[in-house]
């Protein structure tokens, strides 16, 4: 039985299938890099609930972090496309809520 657009997340998915997440970036080379960041990350944005990007100067590098909302497959293909740009590493924890809409 295929579930209600109303019992359906950001992504399509049914509500139980979606998970929370936060995704830490790290981006190294800032000048290369950002573009296609910004490109990955605008095709994800429906799965995307909120952005924090801060330059880490003493380090050298950007530091990002993404709350997210969906399911594991499409935020482990955002996450696989954000580690193949040259310069960038991320790792994403996820969490399963118990109950709906984490109640």
């Amino acid at each position: 039985m295929r579930a209600s657009t109303s019992d359906r997340g950001k992504t399509g998915a049914p509500r139980g299938e979606n998970r929370i997440g936060v995704a830490a970036i790290v981006v190294q080379d800032r000048l290369n890099a950002a573009a296609a960041v910004n490109r990955i990350l605008s095709e994800y944005a429906d799965i995307i609930v909120g952005r924090m990007g801060v330059p880490y100067k003493d380090r050298g590098v950007s530091v990002m972090a993404l709350i997210l909302d969906g399911d594991t497959d499409t935020i482990g293909a955002m996450t696989g496309k954000l580690g193949s740009v040259a310069g960038v590493k991320s790792r994403v924890t996820l969490v399963a809520l118990d109950g709906k809409d984490g109640e």
